[in-house]
């Protein structure tokens, strides 16, 4: 890979993260799943409850393939109240592994908001997202995603409307 195709594959990889988040602030779940690979897999809920985590294969934490990636956020995004989110990553640092394989590291923040009633309840994190990115078919897509969070501060009913 050339100087200049790498720098293309990484702001390809920036693209596809980027709309990854649109994808899910704007809940368009008919394309949240177009930046996956087919096998891609999620461990991102790691400080749910394990109760409140989805899993695969009997394993909780883990949802694996871009519809299954795309149902579990809606049904998050939309359980029993909706959430109006706001994603936000830096800064990222992209490592080109082969000529169709990468990682990246992206500091994130992110915002929810839900009402409970007449109360409005909030989530504001803090952490980062490890991926990892194949290119398949000439386009870069995710094929793994882990979020790690350094800091969450919520309101008391965030446990809440989950249940």
């Amino acid at each position: 890979m050339t100087e200049t195709e790498a720098l293309l594959a990484i702001e390809e990889i920036r693209n596809v993260f980027a709309r990854r988040l649109r994808y899910m602030d704007l809940k368009q779940w008919d394309l949240y799943g177009s930046v996956h690979t087919e096998d891609a897999w999620s461990e991102t809920y790691g400080d749910l409850p394990q109760a409140l985590q989805p899993q695969s294969g009997g394993v909780h934490n883990k949802v694996v393939g871009p519809r299954a990636l795309a149902e579990a956020i809606r049904h998050f995004m939309e359980h029993r109240t909706p959430i109006t989110s706001a994603h936000h990553a830096h800064t990222p640092e992209i490592e080109l592994t082969s000529d169709t394989t990468a990682t990246g590291i992206w500091p994130m923040e992110d915002h929810l908001w839900w009402q409970d009633g007449e109360r409005e309840e909030s989530l504001h994190g803090y952490g980062h997202y490890t991926e990892h990115y194949r290119k398949v078919d000439g386009r870069w897509l995710i094929c793994y995603r882990k979020l790690t969070r350094l800091r969450v501060d919520r309101t008391p009913g965030f446990y809440d409307r989950l249940m």
